[in-house]
């Protein structure tokens, strides 16, 4: 069985938490942000989980993480 090859555009947009958990940015941040209020401007700084419909997808594309 050969090895499994990481997805080099899920590496760099999804990362593993430390209790497993999958977690994602936001999108829509990189620009066109001066016209947006600062309190969208911090919502977009966070990041969330995976949706759990997403979840099986993304963990195929990152095997080793």
């Amino acid at each position: 069985m050969p090895k499994l090859k990481t997805h080099k555009g899920a590496k760099r947009r999804f990362r593993v938490s430390g209790s497993g958990k999958l977690l994602r940015m936001k999108g829509l941040r990189s620009h066109l942000r001066r016209k947006k209020p600062k309190k969208v401007k911090r919502l977009y700084s966070g990041t969330l989980p995976v949706s759990e419909a997403d979840a099986p997808r993304v963990k195929r594309l990152l095997p080793y993480r």
